[in-house]
């Protein structure tokens, strides 16, 4: 993490936590998947014009001076059409950005990569891009995709032509009511735009001069201008394009948004990836099953895993929990007990239960369906804890290891989580130990984390391995 984003980071963390956050998207998350940006969609147009590709920037003149010539927009419509509606992948980053509890995403784009990205997590999207949809929620979504240039679907009410952009306030007035409130009220972030993208000024100056100053910080992208870029002969451009560059920023700044500086557009990945990394470690899976709790009578064991969920609770953490048996039902009632006990200060979001099904359907088998609930119930997390992980044969009633717990354990791994398996609740979780310990736990010797796990071996007050296992995650999220 570069030392000059640790401030954006730890933003945009808290928003996402609070459902706080948004994303405005402009061209170039698009024209990483393989969409064209602005200029190459009106460049057969421009050319035809008479005028040089390479020497237009103002784009929004370009595509009135097309509709003045031939009277109507139809080839800008067909256009739209036939570069918009191509079956085309979204990119790591929407899958990110979709994986996250993020509830609100605005658009300047006529694609529907945002759309298909959240559907492909099974999250349902409200798309929103005319303003006769704007006060009708869509049943069961769970966000909320605001298109305010228009949809490739319906091209002739696209946002494209000066005219557009000057009867906006008017015909388009819903959005503007909508992007002000959310201003005001969500952090956002900025993702797609260039400085050269004539989008951001438009939208940003109309919100600008309804909200009179009235604003919050936003953060938006923005790729440095690299000498690296640019050939001896050329210092000349290279000098004109920094000046303008630092003078777009610092414009910017009135509308509230500070620079998100990058090396190149490839760091934008990385970055959304450790937000999503440390957003996640805020999250902790529970693994575990027991039929028997070897040196632990019901009692304790029980009282142990309630008094564990409530701690992770208590620190600000969510749970999530499958329900396993003789385990679940304690975890529950950990993270509830404090949950109700202070609801003002914990939500009940902080708990994540998903239960297994007890039934094959859809054609699967009960083992396809739980490999796959298991994959979605780990990803959810940062951080697994296992406990105990044994269960009875149910052919020869003897005790044995949980597998499950052992296939959860290595879907965790292979998902990044850092694993906290309890060695004193034996069974499945001990076997787990002594494997990452043979391995060092992944962790160099000599830090503080390699001695609080490897100090987790010794202990077998319940009070002291919880307090143990708290430390290790606050020292994850520092």
């Amino acid at each position: 993490m570069k030392t000059e984003h640790k401030t954006f980071y730890k933003d945009v963390i808290k928003e996402i936590e609070t459902g706080s956050l948004a994303i405005f998207a402009g061209a170039g998350l698009s024209v990483a998947a393989g969409h064209v940006n602005w200029k190459q969609l009106l460049k057969d147009i421009t050319e035809d014009l008479g005028l040089n590709y390479n020497k237009e920037t103002d784009l929004i003149a370009i595509a009135q001076y097309n509709t003045n010539k031939i009277g109507n927009r139809s080839v800008i419509n067909r256009k739209i059409i036939d570069e918009f509606n191509k079956d085309i992948e979204h990119t790591e980053n929407h899958e990110i950005l979709s994986r996250l509890p993020i509830y609100s995403y605005w658009t300047t784009n006529y694609d529907n990569l945002i759309e298909k990205s959240l559907e492909g997590r099974k999250r349902i999207p409200d798309v929103k891009h005319s303003v006769s949809q704007l006060p009708y929620p869509k049943p069961r979504r769970d966000a909320i995709v605001y298109k305010m240039h228009g949809d490739a679907t319906i091209p002739e009410e696209a946002v494209i032509t000066k005219d557009d952009y000057e009867r906006y306030p008017v015909d388009k007035a819903g959005f503007l009511t909508a992007l002000n409130s959310e201003l005001l009220s969500k952090l956002f972030v900025f993702i797609g735009f260039s400085f050269t993208d004539p989008n951001l000024d438009y939208i940003l100056s109309r919100v600008r001069i309804q909200m009179k100053g009235a604003h919050r910080h936003h953060y938006h992208f923005v790729r440095k201008v690299s000498k690296a870029d640019y050939k001896a002969e050329d210092m000349a451009d290279y000098e004109f394009d920094l000046r303008k560059q630092e003078l777009f920023v610092n414009d910017l700044s009135r509308f509230g948004l500070q620079p998100v500086y990058v090396d190149s557009y490839e760091e934008i990945t990385d970055i959304l990836r450790e937000i999503e990394s440390e957003f996640k470690r805020k999250t902790v899976f529970i693994s575990g099953s027991a039929e028997e709790y070897e040196s632990f009578t019901p009692q304790q064991a029980q009282g142990f895993i309630h008094k564990l969920s409530a701690g992770l609770v208590g620190d600000g953490l969510r749970i999530v929990n499958g329900f396993g048996w003789g385990v679940g039902s304690a975890v529950i009632n950990g993270a509830l007990s404090k949950i109700y006990d202070k609801p003002e200060k914990y939500s009940r979001e902080q708990l994540i239960v998903k239960p297994f099904p007890q039934f094959a359907t859809g054609g699967k088998t009960l083992e396809v369906l739980w490999a796959d609930y298991r994959q979605d119930m780990i990803s959810y997390a940062g951080i697994a804890i296992v406990i105990f992980g044994n269960k009875k044969n149910a052919t020869s009633g003897e005790i044995e290891l949980a597998q499950g717990v052992f296939k959860e354990y290595e879907i965790a791994k292979a998902k990044n989580l850092f694993v906290i398996p309890v060695y004193a609740t034996g069974s499945m979780a001990k076997q787990i130990f002594e494997e990452m310990e043979s391995d060092g736990f992944g962790l160099k010797t000599d830090s503080e984390l390699f001695g609080l796990m490897s100090q987790l071996k010794t202990l077998t007050d319940e009070d002291e391995i919880i307090k143990q296992i708290l430390k290790i995650i606050k020292l994850l999220n520092l």
